[in-house]
């Protein structure tokens, strides 16, 4: 029987500059127009979040799929998802024709 002892735990350098790691998504059509775009879900901002971190994209409202990468409430809502929300949450949003 062997035995094992555990040594200190030794902490790898860390400097203290920000590294950016850029990288390119290929996303749907239309990306000519940034807009900010609705996900719907038990809890969106935890999907968005999520989707940030892991790169995993996700679906809008409006059926773009994609990884979000930017402050959102920078950008005008997407139209197509502000018809969907109105929809969902009853409000019609049919609008002018």
């Amino acid at each position: 029987m062997s035995t094992s002892t555990k040594g200190p735990i030794v902490m790898p350098d860390i400097d203290e500059q920000t590294r950016v790691e850029e990288r390119e998504v290929t996303t749907d059509e239309g990306d000519h127009d940034r807009f900010a775009h609705y996900v719907w879900g038990k809890n969106p901002k935890a999907m968005v979040t999520e989707s940030m971190v892991t790169g995993v994209p996700i679906r809008a409202l409006c059926g773009k799929k994609w990884v979000p990468s930017r402050d959102g409430s920078k950008y005008p809502v997407c139209p197509d998802c502000q018809r969907v929300k109105n929809q969902l949450q009853g409000g019609g949003g049919g609008g002018e024709d």
